[in-house]
């Protein structure tokens, strides 16, 4: 069974999403917050099962409640999908209590409200599926009841509801790698953040301990097997080396020469001088945020702050300036960003 999983970008979302990557062989991975981003999401889900017709495929959907609307649609989608030859079986999992109107008309709609998602998908795995080993479940188990605790609002003041605030505070500030330009990576680091917080769980004082150590935690993952480093210093090496395998996808041209577009990156003076420096026959970089604020930085090949103004009345140094797009429209698709921006930049006489 291939998995296609949804899933929220909380800690209870991450945590559903940590469950069922230590059951599925294979699986593809997905996160977004309310709104757009759900449609845009299910939207890149559809294209990507294409390739997949010829295996069962378990549409996973978690801590993510749908409106009415969104569930019809959602409903009539799979059901054509299944009518042309997939094999498609639909399945949402989730606590919030505004899902209960597509929960009474979809029998694919499974709403609890007593129970975090990550519980709820826990015990789906362990019921409807093979579950887990007894060595799989002597970890994960305390993980699930401290996410619980937290994210339901239970326990208040035990053991797992204080171990739980450091995990939601942990999993809501992995900034170090940015989610839109690197999702996998991005998931990767906060699972690798959940799974060695397990091991703390059941040590006196563990909230405090886990606390502590957090920080030694995130600079462990982006140092890898590299030497030490400051947080800074270490996460710029990974970004640029994380650049550096996606840059041809992220290239943009500028009058023969060539630039790398970022997007929702921010501070970007650090990792741009290193990917500059590191890669000559790049002679820009350009950071726009999903307001549309942009930055420039080059090293002494292009001025910057000439096509700052040029573009949106922007301005700064030849090699650091910034200007604003009032015509920019958030997107979680970063070819759309892209293609807006090379637009930009071939209007330029």
């Amino acid at each position: 069974m291939t998995l296609f999983h949804l899933s929220h970008t909380d800690l209870d979302g991450y945590g559903c999403q940590l469950i069922t990557k230590e059951y599925f062989k294979k699986g593809f991975f997905y996160n977004a917050n309310y709104g757009l981003e759900v449609k845009l999401n299910l939207n890149k889900m559809f294209n990507d099962i294409e390739a997949y017709k010829s295996d069962e495929i378990l549409f996973l959907i978690t801590d993510l409640n749908l409106t009415s609307q969104e569930s019809k649609d959602l409903n009539k989608k799979i059901e054509e999908m299944n009518s042309d030859g997939f094999n498609i079986k639909l399945q949402l999992l989730d606590h919030h209590g505004t899902g209960q109107k597509s929960a009474e008309e979809f029998s694919w709609y499974y709403l609890d409200t007593s129970r975090c998602a990550t519980l709820i998908t826990y015990s789906y795995i362990n019921k409807e599926l093979d579950g887990f080993s007894q060595e799989t479940k002597t970890w994960l188990e305390p993980l699930i009841h401290s996410i619980n605790a937290i994210d339901i609002w239970v326990d208040v003041g035990t053991s797992s509801f204080e171990f739980g605030k450091v995990l939601l505070s942990m999993v809501s500030q992995v900034k170090e790698v940015n989610a839109i330009l690197f999702p996998a990576l991005n998931r990767e680091f906060r699972h690798f953040l959940l799974k060695e917080s397990a091991k703390y769980i059941n040590e006196n004082s563990a909230n405090i301990k886990l606390d502590n150590d957090v920080h030694s935690l995130k600079k462990r993952f982006l140092r890898g097997k590299g030497v030490d480093d400051t947080i800074d210093n270490l996460s710029a090496k990974y970004l640029v080396k994380s650049l550096e395998s996606l840059k041809e996808s992220l290239t943009v041209t500028y009058k023969g020469h060539k630039g790398l577009l970022t997007y929702t990156l921010g501070s970007i003076s650090i990792p741009a001088n290193a990917f500059l420096v590191a890669n000559e026959d790049y002679d820009f970089f350009i950071d726009i945020s999903r307001k549309g604020n942009t930055s420039f930085r080059a090293d002494g090949k292009v001025d910057v702050s000439f096509i700052a103004q040029k573009l949106a009345d922007g301005g700064g140094h030849p090699n650091a300036a910034g200007c604003k797009f009032d015509d920019f429209k958030e997107s979680i698709d970063y070819n759309e960003v892209k293609k807006f921006i090379q637009d930009k930049l071939d209007s330029l006489k």
